[in-house]
């Protein structure tokens, strides 16, 4: 009799584990993660994000990504703050308020491409800070609980920046690449300041000169990403979240 009553309770825990462990595999660990990446258009280039998927499917092989591109071209950091609190319009496209959003991470680019030169330079740098700071603060308040990334994109050339779309002398090009450097150099500083986890893309592919590396350059306009720099990003970007335990 007792026997018959340790026999029926090991079917039943093993039953219990059956389903248990069927019910693990079924139901997936953890809604999917969401980022939001915030930048220019060195951002928009990266699209839909299909080589950052191939990476991050690499690192996490179990795991998907909800992944929002908020890279509006044509924009500077001033435009920041007002994409987090309200809706935009970009190519088109009406965007949700980024605070509305209920992300799990945020991924912020320098917007160094586009720099404020209306003003001069040390006035810019201090519009950029100011600007990073009311974002940081409106995200921080707004998502206790999620984290922000700093990120900065592929330095530009000095001899040949914007070739192809701009006509300038060789002296004005390297004036141009040393001004949007600058703001890059001042997002990097900012987040290691206030200890902001950074992607430093930008330091990655400088070459032996200390200028942009013309392979991860599209070669149509000398600006923006090519297509061996867009893997180059999504590489770095998934690297970074696996090697520092994002997710």
């Amino acid at each position: 009799m007792i026997n018959r009553k340790i026999l029926i309770l090991c079917l039943v825990i093993i039953s219990a584990a059956f389903f248990l462990i069927l019910f693990q595999i079924k139901t997936p660990s953890k809604v999917a993660p969401t980022i939001v990446f915030i930048g220019d258009s060195m951002t928009e280039y990266l699209g839909n994000f299909d080589e950052l998927r191939k990476y991050l499917k690499h690192y996490y092989p179990d795991k998907k990504f909800l992944l929002l591109n908020y890279g509006f071209s044509s924009t500077n950091i001033l435009s920041v703050p007002e994409r987090l609190t309200n809706e935009s319009t970009h190519s088109g496209r009406i965007f949700q308020a980024i605070n509305d959003i209920p992300f799990d991470l945020v991924l912020i680019e320098s917007f160094g491409h586009n720099p404020l030169s209306g003003y001069p330079l040390k006035e810019g740098l201090k519009l950029q800070t100011e600007a990073l700071d009311k974002a940081v603060a409106t995200i921080t308040q707004k998502h206790p609980k999620s984290s922000i990334i700093f990120m900065t994109t592929i330095a530009p050339n000095r001899e040949r920046y914007g070739e192809g779309v701009v006509n300038l002398t060789t002296e004005e090009r390297g004036k141009w690449a040393e001004e949007r450097s600058s703001y890059i150099e001042n997002h990097i500083r900012y987040a290691k300041s206030h200890n902001i986890p950074l992607i430093n893309i930008y330091q990655k592919s400088l070459d032996k000169n200390g200028s942009g590396n013309v392979d991860y350059v599209n070669s149509n306009d000398f600006i923006h990403p090519s297509p061996t720099g867009v893997y180059f990003i999504s590489e770095e970007i998934a690297k970074f979240l696996y090697q520092n335990h994002f997710f």
